[in-house]
């Protein structure tokens, strides 16, 4: 194998499309805003992604992030709340109620606070990689293209 044939393994360079840097519009998905563009917003609310970008005009309404932000959420969290805990209960004396009040209270406010740049970061993904529509050609769900909008 040559130099020349090692930029068509890997990336989208066999597919004749271009690279979409995956780092960046991880992190522009995480800041909540367009993978493409990077200025448009990716939400009209807390996790309903807008239809299409208000600034570049790329279209965001066939992602599919589904559950895995909910998942990687409850991966995170659970992890840290459970070390807290553990780690609290090591230094500090306090009845079970104050306990099952915080770490409710921290694990809620944790939830809610790292769902959006999450599932932003995950629709992210799906842009640089080309997935679900966002290469050009729709999706297809048992060998029927899907349409979002028309319910199917």
């Amino acid at each position: 194998m040559t130099d020349n044939n090692i930029s068509h393994y890997g990336g989208e360079n066999h597919t004749g499309r271009p690279d979409r840097p995956l780092g960046r519009a991880m992190l522009r998905g995480a800041a909540m805003r367009c993978p493409s563009c990077g200025e448009g917003k990716l939400f009209a609310s807390y996790v309903k992604t807008v239809d299409r970008c208000e600034h570049c005009d790329e279209s965001i309404f066939h992602h599919r992030a589904d559950d895995l932000p909910a998942y990687l959420v409850v991966f995170i969290v659970g992890h840290i709340v459970v070390g807290a805990y553990m780690g609290a209960e090591a230094i500090v004396d306090w009845s079970m109620v104050t306990h099952m009040v915080v770490w409710s209270v921290v694990t809620i406010l944790s939830v809610i606070a790292m769902l959006p740049p999450i599932k932003g970061a995950v629709v992210g993904l799906q842009w640089a990689l080309y997935m679900h529509g966002f290469g050009g050609e729709p999706d297809m769900i048992d060998d029927h293209p899907a349409d979002p909008r028309s319910g199917s």
